[in-house]
Parts: structure tokens; C-alpha cells; sequence
């Protein structure tokens, strides 16, 4: 017997996740589950960063152990269009190279 698991419904896009405005550890269980399917069945890993107006620290941790993960297995990972609070609270913490976000020089920790 052959198992196969089951696979995401083909109108979910798994490798590109969309960040909540809030992400807080209510959240974060939501998250990680969007990042395995995006790990097991994604050909890259690209998180949507646009709408955060505050972020974490389990939402953070995620992150980068999603990064890390993709890292070691070969996989693209990126953070894309960084809103002013996300990369204000990265830039804060130190986790600019971490995340591979650039900094931005307009925004104020």
C-alpha cells in the first residue's frame, strides 16, 4: 500500500503568503501552517509583508526559521513589499540580514 498525502486544493497558492495586519501568536498557528504547505508543495517561499502594522515575536520566529528551513533545503525564500511598520520593527530588532530585508533608510526604528 502506497500512501500519498493529501495534496492542497489546486486554487490555494501555497508558495505566496500574504502576512495579517496583526501577527500575533493567535495568528502565528495560522501562519505555520501556511509555511509547511508552502515548504512541502512550493517551489519557492514568498512572504507578503504590505499589510503589517505590527508583528510578533512567534510571527518573527516563524519567519525565520522559515528562512532557514528554505535555505537548507535549496528552496527561494523572500520577504517582498515590506510595509513601513514591518521594516521598522525588523530594522529595531537587528534582523534585517537575518530576514534578508534591505534597509530602509527612511524608516525610523
Amino acid at each position: 500500500m502506497t500512501l500519498i498525502p493529501n495534496q492542497p486544493d489546486p486554487g490555494i497558492m501555497v508558495d505566496q503568503i500574504c502576512l495579517p495586519a496583526h501577527g500575533t501568536t493567535v495568528t502565528a498557528e495560522d501562519l505555520k501552517v501556511r509555511l509547511v504547505l508552502a515548504a512541502n508543495f512550493g517551489e519557492r517561499v514568498t512572504i507578503d509583508a504590505s499589510s503589517v502594522e505590527s508583528v510578533g515575536q512567534a510571527v518573527l520566529q516563524l519567519l525565520i526559521a522559515a528562512r532557514i528551513d528554505s535555505q537548507a533545503a535549496g528552496r527561494a525564500f523572500a520577504i517582498v513589499n515590506p510595509s513601513p511598520a514591518f521594516a521598522a520593527r525588523i530594522s529595531a530588532l537587528g534582523l534585517n540580514h537575518t530576514l534578508a530585508i534591505g534597509a530602509e533608510e527612511d524608516v525610523e526604528p
